[in-house]
């Protein structure tokens, strides 16, 4: 076997899958395109799981099973999948012109089964421009992976496909894509600060969903947390209602959302279908979270979000009496600071936050900005703040970094932190997946959340380091006239002194261009014209 066959052939099946499915593509936007895939497989895994289940009732007819009966599967929390819906079925008429009206035909059947599922799935099959020949082939490349059995559950092999292919159509999309997604490790590192162990986690504009499903992975990753608390009850609630000694979030976090996109928000509701996510109080409707807030009562505990940065197009104008402006009316011209003041009007009593926005919201003085700012600092709402790399987002080069807010930085659960803001620059961590696009690696992830942790716990070892993180009191910020940009409290780390002078180096670089070009007299030229240019002669 060939190095080249041996790296296909161990690559990991969502790569494999995202190849073949990328391949048939053809002619069709990625926007697009996006809906045909990802409700197939949304379709593939219902019937994995309903023909498990169908599979187990038919063993049992003779002591009263019935393999059709929908109450057998909603019990199991499996989705009942009629007949013409069923993969099998599906997949023996991939080669038929009719496959698109019958997909679509699937999609209906199933929604009017499984009430949770109304107005969800996606009816794109049947359009004309959707090659049936390429639709068949994806059908066929598709079936050939387990998605949906109890053994493939048990590996989230589903949530990893699912995961991996909205990541990539968000690359493929560029500005559009990030609309919709959020990139996992920055999803991660947020809920690895948060630590959402156990109440209301909100997302007012919760795209496809990442916030909840990182939310749900990360108490299924700690379970300890609930042994040490509840250490009479060694065998925990059971995951997904059926097995033992496993973690079931539902019992411990409910999930609160609303989405103003009706196609992300679809994309949300399936992707929290597929891993058994109650998604009843993720909400839609095209006027937004400050308009028509889905809502209005909730105090959550955590609010995770990654709002649209700077956006001019939120009807500020239209809202200017609100009663969430707690701490100031903010700008028409950019929704960031009317976004910070709707998580802290809906954070509890002991709420905490964790949110994206642009690197401008830290320092920015436009339209009663800095006052508002001023005004939730001596109030004691910031907690952390952390400057993230460049290039982590899909839909926009603007620099981001990370807010988190408390409603009370002495309820106990933490140290006392009232006068204290930690700020964290991580700029120079993540690596290039793409020549345009950074990660945050798991060690960077740990690193910024454990220092974060040190820092507001009792016990923790925490330690100012130069040129990443730095405990700052409210009155040092007041002295920066309350900018929050990390760059200005952490300093600069120690380096090593650069004994070479500046003209030593512009005459060692003046050499090599001089050298590279030798043989042409115009660049020669052109080269000493723009260096005297920058003040610079040769």
């Amino acid at each position: 076997m060939t190095k080249k066959e041996k790296e296909i052939k161990d690559e990991p099946l969502e790569k494999k899958l995202w190849k073949s499915a990328d391949a048939l593509r053809k002619n069709i936007d990625a926007a697009e395109y996006k809906h045909v895939v990802l409700g197939l497989i949304f379709l593939k895994y219902i019937s994995d799981a309903f023909e498990e289940m169908f599979q187990k009732l038919t063993a049992l007819k003779k002591e009263g099973a019935d393999p059709e009966d929908k109450n057998e599967y909603t019990a199991e929390k499996v989705f009942y999948v009629p007949p013409s819906a069923r993969w099998n079925w599906i997949q023996g008429r991939a080669k038929l012109a009719t496959i698109g009206q019958d997909i679509d035909a699937a999609m209906d059947a199933i929604e009017k089964d499984n009430p949770s599922l109304k107005g969800v799935l996606p009816k794109v099959y049947s359009q004309e421009r959707l090659d049936k020949t390429n639709l068949g082939g994806l059908i066929d490349k598709i079936g050939s992976a387990t998605l949906g059995t109890k053994e493939a559950q048990s590996k989230d092999v589903l949530g990893k496909v699912y995961e991996y292919f909205l990541g990539e159509f968000a690359l493929a999309e560029g500005r559009k894509g990030g609309q919709f997604y959020t990139p996992s490790s920055v999803v991660r590192l947020l809920v690895e600060m948060l630590e959402p162990y156990e109440g209301r986690v909100f997302d007012p504009c919760c795209g496809s969903g990442g916030m909840f499903v990182q939310s749900e992975k990360f108490i299924k990753h700690h379970q300890d947390y609930y042994r040490k608390k509840k250490p009479g009850k060694p065998t925990l609630p059971p995951l997904g209602g059926a097995g033992g000694g496993l973690l079931n979030p539902a019992d411990h976090i409910s999930i609160y959302g609303q989405e103003s996109n009706q196609t992300t928000w679809r994309l949300a509701k399936m992707n929290l279908a597929i891993r058994g996510i109650d998604s009843s109080n993720v909400k839609w409707n095209n006027e937004g979270s400050f308009s028509n807030d889905a809502h209005k009562d909730l105090k959550a505990d955590y609010i995770i979000a990654n709002p649209p940065f700077n956006d001019s197009d939120w009807s500020g104008e239209l809202l200017q009496k609100d009663a969430r402006w707690a701490y100031g009316v903010p700008p028409a011209g950019s929704a960031n600071y009317a976004w910070i003041q709707h998580f802290i009007f809906h954070l509890s009593q002991n709420g905490t936050a964790g949110f994206v926005l642009s690197n401008g919201s830290m320092n920015s003085n436009t339209g009663n900005e800095g006052e508002i700012r001023k005004n939730m600092i001596e109030a004691g709402l910031i907690d952390c703040m952390v400057s993230l790399p460049a290039q982590l987002f899909f839909n926009t080069a603007i620099p981001a970094c990370l807010w988190f807010l408390t409603r009370n930085k002495t309820n106990g659960k933490y140290r006392n932190r009232s006068n204290e803001i930690l700020f964290i620059d991580a700029r120079k961590l993540g690596v290039l997946i793409t020549r345009r696009n950074k990660e945050l690696k798991d060690v960077d992830i740990k690193l910024i959340a454990n220092t974060y942790h040190n820092w507001r716990s009792e016990k923790g070892k925490y330690k100012d380091v130069d040129g990443f993180c730095k405990s700052t009191s409210i009155s040092e910020v007041k002295e920066n006239n309350y900018i929050l940009m990390s760059g200005r409290y952490v300093g600069t780390e120690e380096e090593e002194v650069d004994t070479i002078s500046y003209d030593g180096k512009m005459q060692t670089f003046t050499e090599k261009l001089s050298a590279q070009f030798a043989t042409s007299d115009a660049l020669q030229k052109a080269i000493r014209k723009n260096l005297k240019g920058i003040g610079y002669e040769i």
